[in-house]
């Protein structure tokens, strides 16, 4: 193949056109022209009759005093003018929101213990007729503290689970009246810096493990039927604390009032526990809630009202449940002179008492020494025939038995749900520990939660397994046994994030809040699990730094609009502990926004993406508490590395 020689090739020059010499006339006219222009305008000399310019005339003053003139009286001088070209009106910068600086400074010292809806000096101002001054009075919107709730000075983490069950430190919980007012019935001691905790009660004063023991010989405690147990005036919760090694899970509660702590203590030794009273109001839980209540010597008037307290037992025990109680008026042809009272007066007592329990329908199984434990029957068929001869009380009409959320109590027995025949458990027989906690919840099998099938139950369940793995991935502490044990869930719907952690040494409180679509907290329960009703526009019935991990799933998504995202934000910060972590899965928007804050209330954040990728809008925010008291300094020493 041949190429061409390029250089083979000859040029003819060609004649340019005439419209390119014009063209290039015009541009060197153009450009003397201009170069004329600035040589004028950046400097002028005057002779004779000449003016000066007054020096910091601006232009805009004189384009607004539209001067053409002047002063007549000019000296003879050779003036530079130089022009101001900057701008001279200048507009305020639009806000913006993303940049906006939050500030949440830290409250005062004597507020470490600060429980908003439980505060003595505000519950001065309710009334003292069946105690109401002390259940939940919440501050109104304009007494809502914006302020971070301090841990007490030398505040040290707590130990861990199992040892916590045995000891924690004074400076958490800085109250000794305890260990002088129960001294002789070894609730707790005090020795060198710590509280130790016997497992001693006022009934039991050799120690909750044999007590529980006792209860065991008259009723079986090892065969799972019975999982949940609500334990009411429960002092330091040491009932509940060795019913866990039971399989058994107890939710503790007791006013806040003068055994100073008593709920506090419970929580430190890393045991279920609430702020609550028997008083005007239902027990935030769900009708057929718990397999066994207790009371021992919890001094609640079971016989007065009507037998009103006892009935609200009966509403939040499940068909077949247990009532155990220990203590006054239970033996007292043994205790009437330790008691302090007549004999006539105790009998008196006890007898109210058995009445008000046949009214009830519910059955005296055994009284052996000082414990006597009743049961409520499997359905209703045969209490519904013998109204005739209890006139009270009689059943309740058309209300809805699951609703507990400042509801008034009822004076009327709540009606378990229809059966066909005598042997029926109303509203579906619950499988055995550890079965019940994936079986399919008979509220799901009847129907009665609108849109939540069988199916759906399900496949949430596996859900929340992934979601738990990942979780464990993103955050290694998770998995780490020992270094979390109190867990909250603030959105818990079928309790999938509690069930997912049942093999770690943790328990969860479920939230089910108030504003939820579907009130899930009965299933919850039937699953084997714990749990209470909640609206986070308010705080929570509980001690400052109660929870060692909170979980938020979709929280701040259910209340916009509803309330401020940073008091919600405070209330976790409140009743989570130093170190503490915090896990808000949302929509992005949120989550960017809510990081912002937690940066400003000195928390190490992180965001990682939703288990199934980067592309899902709703992703997840890892926060740790950082460690600071009420006597650390402005600058604070980080206790936990910041984490990217």
């Amino acid at each position: 193949m041949a190429f061409l020689n390029p250089l083979s090739f000859s040029f003819k020059p060609k004649r340019l056109p005439a419209n390119l010499y014009c063209m290039t006339l015009a541009s060197v006219l153009c450009s003397l022209c201009y170069l004329a222009g600035i040589w004028q305008h950046s400097s002028r000399t005057f002779t004779g009759s000449s003016y000066s310019l007054t020096d910091g005339l601006s232009c805009s003053l004189a384009t607004q005093t539209n001067r053409t003139t002047v002063p007549a009286m000019a000296t003879a001088a050779t003036t530079t003018v130089q022009l101001n070209f900057s701008s001279h009106r200048h507009a305020q910068d639009p806000p913006f929101a993303a940049a906006r600086k939050h500030h949440f400074p830290r409250c005062s010292p004597e507020l470490s213990e600060y429980t908003p809806c439980e505060d003595p000096r505000r519950s001065l101002k309710f009334d003292r007729e069946r105690l109401v001054y002390r259940e939940r009075h919440c501050p109104e919107a304009g007494e809502v503290l914006r302020c971070r709730i301090p841990a007490p000075k030398r505040y040290r983490v707590p130990f861990r689970w199992p040892e916590s069950r045995e000891s924690v430190w004074f400076a958490n919980v800085p109250h000794k009246e305890l260990t002088v007012e129960k001294k002789m019935q070894n609730w707790v001691r005090f020795n060198k810096g710590r509280f130790s905790f016997p497992g001693g009660g006022t009934m039991f004063p050799n120690g909750a493990d044999k007590y529980i023991d006792d209860i065991g010989k008259l009723i079986n405690l090892n065969d799972g039927s019975i999982r949940t147990a609500v334990d009411t005036g429960c002092g330091v919760a040491s009932w509940g604390a060795y019913l866990l090694s039971r399989n058994i899970l107890t939710v503790s509660f007791a006013p806040r009032d003068t055994h100073e702590a008593q709920v506090q203590f419970a929580l430190e030794r890393g045991v279920p526990a609430l702020i609550g009273i028997l008083a005007s109001k239902r027990l935030p839980y769900p009708s057929r809630a718990f397999d066994m209540a207790h009371c021992s010597r919890c001094l609640i008037p079971w016989g007065q009202f009507d037998g009103l307290y006892l009935i609200e037992i009966d509403r939040i025990l499940r068909p077949g449940g247990y009532w155990i109680i220990s203590g006054p008026p239970i033996n007292w042809e043994t205790h009437w002179k330790g008691w302090e009272r007549t004999p006539g007066d105790l009998k008196a007592e006890q007898s109210v008492i058995e009445t008000v329990a046949r009214s009830l329908c519910w059955k005296k199984l055994k009284q052996k020494n000082d414990i006597a434990i009743w049961q409520k029957p499997t359905n209703h068929l045969h209490c519904i025939t013998n109204r005739k001869v209890f006139k009270k009380p009689q059943f309740c009409q058309a209300q809805d038995p699951d609703r507990a959320w400042y509801t008034k109590m009822e004076d009327c027995l709540t009606p378990l749900p229809q059966v066909a025949h005598k042997k029926e458990v109303a509203g579906g027989e619950l499988a055995k520990w550890p079965e019940r906690l994936n079986s399919i919840p008979p509220r799901i099998i009847s129907g009665s939660l609108e849109g939540i099938t069988a199916k759906i139950f399900t496949e949430n369940t596996e859900i929340w397994k992934k979601r738990v793995a990942h979780y464990k991935e993103v955050n290694r502490q998770l998995g780490q046994p020992g270094r979390y044990r109190n867990l909250l869930d603030m959105n818990s719907f079928l309790g999938g994030f509690a069930a997912a952690l049942v093999d770690d040494p943790v328990w969860v409180m479920n939230i089910v809040p108030v504003e939820a679509e579907v009130n899930t907290l009965g299933v919850i329960y039937e699953r084997g699990l714990i749990g209470t009703y909640q609206n986070w526009c308010e705080a929570m019935s509980t001690y400052p730094r109660t929870y060692d991990f909170v979980h938020s799933d979709s929280v701040f998504t259910l209340y916009k609009d509803r309330c401020k995202m940073e008091d919600i934000l405070l209330e976790m910060d409140r009743i989570l502990r130093p170190e503490g972590s915090i896990i808000i899965r949302d929509d992005v928007d949120f989550v960017v926004e809510i990081r912002s804050m937690m940066d400003a209330m000195e928390y190490d954040t992180w965001i990682a993406n939703h288990e199934k990728g980067p592309h899902e809008r709703e992703k997840i925010l890892l926060a740790v508490k950082r460690y600071w008291t009420s006597s650390s300094p402005n600058h604070i020493q980080r206790a936990t590395k910041n984490v990217s």
